[in-house]
């Protein structure tokens, strides 16, 4: 096929606004490192399911636009294609065991459920109005699930492990004395990072689904949707020196998976080229004043 379509991964394989499919790809490369199933696994996706949907105990459906369950899957996907592209490139290095694959990928599942509302809440009306505090949020949220699924050992460190996807703490104060869990926080942190970015409708995704949150989340420094899309060469710049610096580089075990290919940075620098070279043009303004969101989405 010689176009990406708009809800498949990079490879443009896996159908990532289906949960089943992703669920059966993790699943798959899950045996191709430990050549066993896991409960935990399959669990872990459906309650997610559940959640995002609106039918788990407690809580209402997912109610932010970008921060949806698609991106739940992109990351998903990205961060056990990281830790299979470890496992394969490793050598003589320390092994992920079975049960931190697991706890990665359940991380990676929940890592932004910290957005989802508890069905009680009174105080905000959409779950945006927590992205300033998601992390944390979601940390709370999985101390109390692991131990259901047979994590429990894993329950204070996976909310540390957590803070490696957000800004609420600097990575270099994550307190985690676990050079695997270290590792592990590396590569959730990179999956979060170049899973959205890559992603073909990133560009019309930030203005028409991330700016709104970022105003019911209080966050300044951007004047409208259309300023965000603008300055998002600059944030690619900012996101490489956090991949590079911060997460070590782990988001090169990504062409290992894939031997040699490395689709997500690719991916990445064709959107960042495709706003520049509309930016360098002015088409860019002409489409933002007009309000056409589909311009935003490169060829």
């Amino acid at each position: 096929m010689n176009f990406r379509r708009s809800d498949f991964d990079v490879s443009n394989r896996i159908n990532t606004t289906d949960p089943v499919c992703v669920k059966l790809e993790v699943a798959r490369i899950y045996r191709g490192l430990y050549h066993v199933e896991s409960t935990a696994l399959n669990r872990a996706f459906d309650d997610l399911c559940r959640l995002y949907f609106g039918e788990y105990p407690g809580y209402t459906r997912c109610d932010t636009h970008y921060h949806d369950l698609q991106h739940v899957m992109d990351v998903t996907l990205a961060m056990a294609r990281l830790v299979d592209g470890y496992e394969r490139s490793r050598g003589d290095g320390p092994h992920i065991e079975r049960e931190l694959f697991v706890l990665g990928i359940v991380c990676a599942l929940f890592h932004d459920c910290g957005y989802i509302r508890r069905a009680n809440d009174t105080r905000h009306a959409n779950g945006a109005a927590y992205t300033t505090t998601h992390v944390t949020r979601g940390g709370k949220f999985l101390k109390g699930y692991l131990p259901e699924i047979g994590l429990g050992r894993w329950a204070e460190a996976a909310p540390q492990v957590l803070h490696y996807t957000g800004y609420e703490r600097r990575v270099e104060t994550i307190r985690i004395a676990d050079p695997m869990l270290r590792l592990l926080g590396s590569l959730l942190g990179s999956a979060d990072i170049i899973a959205q970015m890559a992603d073909r409708c990133y560009l019309e995704k930030c203005r028409e689904r991330l700016y709104p949150e970022f105003v019911l989340g209080k966050l300044g420094g951007f004047a409208s949707g259309d300023d965000l899309v603008l300055k998002t060469p600059s944030f690619y710049e900012g996101a490489c020196k956090r991949l590079d610096e911060k997460l070590e580089g782990s988001y090169h075990f990504a062409e290992r998976h894939f031997g040699g290919p490395t689709l997500y940075l690719d991916e990445m620098r064709k959107n960042i080229s495709y706003a520049l070279t509309m930016v360098k043009s002015g088409e860019i303004a002409q489409c933002l004043r007009r309000k056409l969101p589909q311009t935003l989405v490169r060829p």
